[in-house]
């Protein structure tokens, strides 16, 4: 299929027309290989090459995903552009440095966007991608995280302690936050000739999904420190926000945090959940919120111990049947054969159409 086919298929998927869809890898390996990344973390066309290679490896693979690349320079992302340090350790992703006062994220958020370092390695990337003429594979954006998450990146643990003490500063905080996020999220998706309601998003992944109602993702790992009445009050109002912006929101987020799920889903903008930790949740309650509040569901989902591949999709896929939720499966189990790989997909979309 083309790019534009996948997108019709996607289309149809959000409209609730079809099967559910499921991204298979072509390859059972580690998320990504941090083999080299300090080089190509300053190098963008080491990056692009290194992704390109990631992603045409899914080209014609029996699966729904996109192929997709981005620049996958971490969660320092955004706070890079408002003079935040980064370190990057042997083997593994940015680390963010020293964080900063109030007084200097306020002066960061007046760094010149294009001049700054992270956003100059994006264009970068995305000048390598246009001038490659690659049709088959689709740019999307860095990881910008969230609201919360680039508050508590930038500002460090203190955030926790004013949310409590000083709620009016971790307000301001978050509104200084907030603009920046926006102000990079409208600069990258002019890079990339993408409208701001809609996006092709591979969460750090070589397969993505079209959203047709939804121009950004939000990770907000650092909502599950908080109590629900701390989330309705700090976290919610922010992705209500972002997704009036952006005409609907994804969001992710790691840990557990059951609270933070159910009120994510009953929130209009929120258009699909992904968990870090599907270990940590029964399967059949996530599809049976998501059903009833009209959320896909586009995650990883556990499987069980010694579950087999095509076990693993009968499971999962008769739970999708049973409660009627809408899931975007990135399967934990799939097996290694191209044929084999193909029979998944037939067999979830036979069971969950």
């Amino acid at each position: 299929m083309t790019l534009e086919q996948k997108k019709g298929v996607h289309r149809n998927f959000w409209e609730g027309n079809g099967p559910s869809l499921i991204l298979i890898p072509s390859e059972n390996g580690a998320l990504y290989d941090m083999a080299g990344y300090q080089e190509r973390f300053h190098n963008p066309r080491l990056m692009w090459a290194h992704e390109m290679e990631r992603a045409c490896s899914g080209i014609d693979w029996p699966t729904d995903g996109i192929p997709c690349v981005r620049p996958n320079l971490g969660v320092v992302f955004i706070p890079v552009t408002m003079g935040q340090t980064y370190e990057i350790r042997e083997e593994q992703m940015p680390w963010p440095g020293a964080h900063l006062s109030y007084d200097a994220i306020q002066r960061g958020a007046q760094i010149d966007l294009i001049r700054s370092f992270t956003m100059r390695l994006a264009k970068e990337f995305y000048s390598a991608h246009e001038k490659s003429g690659d049709a088959a594979t689709c740019p999307y954006l860095p990881d910008t995280q969230g609201v919360l998450d680039l508050a508590h990146i930038l500002a460090g643990d203190e955030l926790l302690h004013m949310v409590l003490l000083e709620p009016e500063w971790v307000d301001e905080l978050m509104e200084v936050v907030l603009e920046r996020y926006v102000e990079v999220t409208l600069a990258i998706k002019a890079l990339i000739g993408e409208p701001e309601g809609e996006m092709v998003h591979a969460h750090g992944t070589p397969q993505g999904v079209y959203f047709p109602h939804a121009g950004v993702r939000l990770s907000e790992d650092s909502a599950t420190l908080l109590s629900p009445q701390l989330i309705e009050r700090f976290v919610l109002p922010a992705i209500e926000r972002v997704g009036k912006r952006f005409g609907g929101v994804f969001v992710h987020y790691c840990g557990r945090h059951e609270a933070l799920f159910d009120m994510l889903c009953r929130m209009a903008c929120v258009r699909a959940i992904d968990l870090g930790n599907p270990e940590f949740y029964d399967s059949r309650w996530l599809m049976e919120i998501c059903a009833s509040t009209e959320t896909a569901l586009y995650s990883r989902l556990a499987a069980q111990d010694g579950e087999e591949w095509e076990a693993y999709t009968r499971r999962l896929g008769g739970l999708v049947r049973e409660t009627g939720a809408r899931c975007i499966l990135r399967p934990l189990v799939f097996p290694e054969s191209r044929q084999a790989c193909a029979e998944m997909l037939h067999l979830w979309h036979e069971l969950t159409a």
